[in-house]
């Protein structure tokens, strides 16, 4: 993406905040230049690794640079006019930075975040291991964001993929918090209880087996490719360690020692 580019050019920091302009064809080293000089102007939208589409669709309406024609349609009114033909539109969005003109419309920001998703996730989808538990590339975006909500650290991804692969290959249900909570909606009060894993909706993978109906959030590049190349590990297990990392296992012994040692403090 442009952000990993100015990063890896040691310019990330020094981008100028504020609505940008731009009038002409412009090479990714010379939009750093001006970004960061802040010499001209253009709307800039950032899209996050891990937000939801009700999350990216705030962005859009908050964004004062934007021609908002998608702000009174609903989720599926706004399918219909970017001529998608899905359920739902939930993770169909790839998270990025986007440049338009000032004045674009949202819908453009849109329909060039699910072109760009498509171009990643059919890649990805054509480089996939085999024996993969996926009928389709759609369920394995599904898999990219339950990853992606599971993990903010890109070295566990693939490992946390190969957990949830094994589990669907052995018929176990994923039994993964974040589909909870994204089927809780607007109930979920940022406290996860033992009641919330207990009252099923269509995505709580306690309670039903399978993937979920759809992707519960924007997964981004590292999670697409672990979802469709999961590390090599027969884990079916993980717990926080509280730094950050996670420990797997591939036993049910093992796993409850791991609580007990970095969650209960045992």
């Amino acid at each position: 993406s442009f952000w990993l580019f100015a990063r890896v050019m040691g310019k990330g920091s020094e981008i100028k905040a504020g609505s940008y302009q731009i009038t002409e064809p412009i090479t990714p080293p010379q939009l750093l230049e001006k970004l960061v000089s802040g010499d001209f102007h253009l709307s800039v939208v950032t899209v996050i690794e891990g937000w939801n589409f009700k999350q990216m669709r705030a962005a859009l309406n908050q964004n004062l640079n934007l021609q908002h024609d998608s702000q009174h349609l609903s989720d599926a009114e706004l399918l219909h006019k970017l001529g998608l033909n899905y359920a739902h539109a939930e993770g169909l969005f790839f998270p990025d930075t986007y440049f338009a003109a000032l004045g674009s419309s949202d819908l453009q920001i849109l329909k060039r975040a699910h072109e760009t998703m498509q171009k990643h996730l059919q890649a990805a989808w054509a480089e996939r291991a085999p024996g993969l538990p996926y009928r389709n590339p759609y369920e394995a975006l599904i898999m990219a964001s339950i990853v992606e909500k599971e993990t903010g650290r890109d070295a566990d991804r693939n490992l946390v993929a190969a957990v949830f692969v094994n589990r669907l290959k052995k018929g176990m249900r994923l039994q993964t918090d974040p589909t909870v909570i994204y089927g809780l909606g607007d109930k979920f009060d940022g406290n996860l209880r033992k009641i919330d894993l207990q009252t099923d909706t269509p995505y709580n993978t306690y309670t039903r087996g399978g993937l979920p109906p759809s992707p519960i959030a924007l997964p981004g590049l590292k999670s697409l490719h672990s979802a469709l190349n999961p590390a090599n590990s027969n884990a079916l297990y993980f717990v926080a360690r509280g730094d950050g990392s996670s420990h797997f296992s591939s036993t049910l012994t093992e796993h409850n020692r791991a609580v007990n040692q970095y969650q209960r403090g045992r």
